[in-house]
């Protein structure tokens, strides 16, 4: 009798009292199916695709200073919920956003104190997969130390990779190689993979804040595990109780493009917290800045300076006769002068140089609709910058400058902290630093676009003032980089780096010859490369970062860059293959018309894209910019031919695209 009540009461028990070894939960289409499981005081998850194997079981939690490893003992308090939305960016590459996910949580208990509960949340989207967890046990204001995240992906089968070493001194800014995912040693994220199956997966994390940035470290038979960027002192995170970490996050599809059009890195985040940001357009600029990377004018001051008021103005009066929103200035501040990336306490961000008079020119752009858009140069050294953060940017808002330019340059590649502590680019401490950054703009209505950054992982729908990064080899580097980036470089960052979030590539270069330099040595693309770029590399803010001079010698494909807008009503990733091709088509926000970009690689292609993207109750006059029939960019990067011809959804467009060539189409909506 005793037995029978016990057995009775159990089952009337609430959830949170059962313990289990096993919980699993299942995508909204039942695509993708997440196991949690404790065995042997081992905490693991594993990860199924249409009951194929994606992640084997892998382990889970971290590891905090004081403690011995923790065994974890059970699993208890499973709950469920499922989620279908839509919210609206106020900005962005998919003005409308599908929230569909599934959402399992429960409670991870192990042997230590501070592993002794632990929150373990997942969502299970058709496209991939989030966790994260919550360490709610922790008393409110305890400060603890995490010296490392347990965190593995088993990857189940051979796996190509497209990553660089991480820990490098150029942050973020390296040329993607394709090896074997077995020979990985640390890797930066987004980390993307295939499969000897043909399935793609990328790994990244989403909503960091406050902690520091994970990269992978491979083990040589296809395990990776999470990698913290560490305080000088080793310790890898400082929290204090109670505290969330960031999602992990692993896209997973049939395609590249699957991952390209994926929403979850936006999904995982919180909403917008500034509500109204309409002070911040999304639009194309122009500035002083490829005039200095080609040495023709410097950032310091003096006979060849640049940010002067007369040069400025030329711009200013460019960008009005064209069409462009902003005006970018670099150097036009006291710092630039000597060595200044080892100088970087040099740097006065409200103090202009005496020949750059930005109360002038602010009154001279606003004249023209044209906005100035303000630089701070750190060159890594952030406590100067932090001292004068707050006065620099209500120094830019008494102006008017409702956008800035951020940079962390620094010859040894270290940031150095108030204590002479030499930080990593993308540990707690500069996440801290960007997200303080980020705010202090905002109360100031300014937007930011961080270069040398720490990654994109989302933070952009919570605060959309975070508008845009580099935080890869961009542009710059086809100035004076030895080499300079190869073709295929533009077919591999959409599928790798713009994963995470939008890029400040600068793209739009039109002297590429550059006087018969040799091909390694300047832009390695055709010219109708650089015209697709504008939708093939996302962006909300756009430069046209050649010289207004070079345009106005090529008006005629000059034409597509004017026309081209840089917010979005929705965009699709059509055909493509990761260090080959890439074609993509986006709608203008609000509007009806349509633009496609396509890029190659070293290698002529010829494709068939469906225009079944298109309206099919509209026609459209298709506008498209080819390279020309003897293109190539090694010989005649120059060569194009612009041709116009009517189209519906039922035709087909054919691209050619010569080596390192492209293909740039405006599709406009005829009445």
């Amino acid at each position: 009798m005793l037995a029978r009540a016990l057995i009775l009461l159990a089952c009337a028990l609430p959830a949170a009292a059962q313990a289990s070894t096993r919980e699993c939960a299942q995508s909204p289409g039942k695509v993708l199916e997440l196991c949690v499981s404790v065995a042997d005081g081992r905490a693991a998850y594993a990860v199924t695709r249409r009951g194929t194997p994606v992640i084997s079981a892998s382990a889970l939690g971290l590891a905090f200073a004081g403690e011995a490893p923790v065994r974890w003992t059970a699993l208890t308090d499973p709950q469920r919920s499922d989620v279908d939305r839509r919210w609206e960016q106020p900005w962005g590459e998919q003005r409308e956003i599908t929230d569909r996910h599934t959402e399992m949580r429960l409670r991870l208990e192990g042997d230590t104190p501070l592993n002794k509960s632990v929150v373990l949340t997942v969502r299970l989207f058709d496209d991939g997969v989030g966790f994260r967890y919550t360490y709610d046990a922790i008393p409110a204001g305890q400060a603890v130390d995490v010296m490392a995240d347990n965190t593995e992906f088993r990857t189940v089968g051979d796996h190509q990779a497209w990553w660089y070493s991480a820990w490098g001194q150029e942050r973020d800014e390296y040329l993607y190689g394709q090896t074997d995912a077995r020979r990985i040693t640390t890797a930066e994220t987004p980390l993307t993979l295939k499969r000897q199956d043909g399935l793609y997966l990328s790994i990244h994390e989403a909503a960091l804040v406050d902690f520091p940035s994970m990269l992978l470290t491979g083990d040589g038979a296809g395990t990776l595990s999470a990698r913290l960027m560490p305080w000088p002192d080793g310790v890898a995170a400082k929290k204090t109780g109670p505290f969330t970490t960031p999602w992990r996050t692993i896209l997973i599809g049939d395609t590249p493009g699957a991952l390209a059009d994926s929403r979850i890195e936006l999904n995982l985040n919180e909403p917008n917290r500034l509500g109204d940001i309409s002070w911040f357009k999304p639009g194309k600029y122009v500035g002083v800045w490829w005039e200095m990377h080609l040495n023709r004018s410097t950032w310091a001051s003096g006979d060849r300076h640049g940010a002067t008021t007369a040069n400025v103005e030329r711009y200013i009066d460019f960008a009005a006769a064209y069409g462009f929103s902003g005006v970018l200035v670099e150097g036009w501040n006291v710092g630039w002068d000597g060595d200044w990336t080892n100088n970087g306490d040099a740097f006065q961000f409200s103090t202009p140089y005496p020949d750059f008079d930005i109360a002038a020119l602010a009154a001279y752009g606003r004249e023209r609709g044209v906005n100035l858009i303000g630089h701070n140069e750190t060159a890594g050294a952030v406590p100067n910058y932090e001292r004068q953060l707050e006065d620099a940017m209500a120094f830019y808002a008494r102006y008017g400058v409702h956008e800035v330019k951020t940079g962390y340059v620094r010859h040894s590649g270290d940031i150095v902290d108030a204590d002479g502590g030499r930080q990593w680019f993308a540990g707690q401490y500069m996440v801290r630093h960007h997200q303080h950054v980020a705010e202090v703009a905002a109360r100031n209505h300014i937007a930011i676009d961080a270069h040398e950054p720490v990654k994109d992982t989302g933070l952009r729908r919570t605060w959309p003032n975070m508008v845009s990064r580099e935080g890869a080899r961009g542009q710059e580097f086809n100035a004076w980089g030895d080499p300079t980036n190869p073709p295929e470089h533009l077919t591999i960052l959409p599928f790798t780096r713009l994963l995470a979030g939008p890029m400040d590539f600068t793209p739009g270069i039109f002297d590429i010859p550059r006087g018969g330099a040799p091909v390694t040595k300047r832009v390695q693309s055709t010219l109708v490369t650089q015209l697709a770029e504008y939708v093939v590399l996302y962006s909300p803010v756009q430069m046209a970062a050649d010289l207004p001079e070079n345009y106005l010698a090529h008006p005629d494909a000059f034409q597509f860059i004017e026309d081209v807008p840089t917010d979005w009503e929705t965009s699709h990733t059509l055909q493509s293959e990761i260090g080959d091709y890439v074609v993509v088509a986006r709608q203008t926000r609000g509007g009806q018309d349509w633009f496609l970009g396509a890029i190659t690689d070293e290698n002529e292609r010829t494709l068939s894209q469906p225009l079944s993207f298109l309206d099919p109750t509209k026609r459209y006059e298709a506008q498209i910019y080819a390279d020309g029939p003897d293109a190539d960019y090694r010989t005649h990067p120059m060569s194009y031919v612009i041709s116009r011809k009517v189209v519906t959804s039922a035709d087909t467009l054919p691209i050619v695209m010569k080596p390192g060539g492209g293909l740039a189409v405006r599709f406009r909506a005829l009445p």
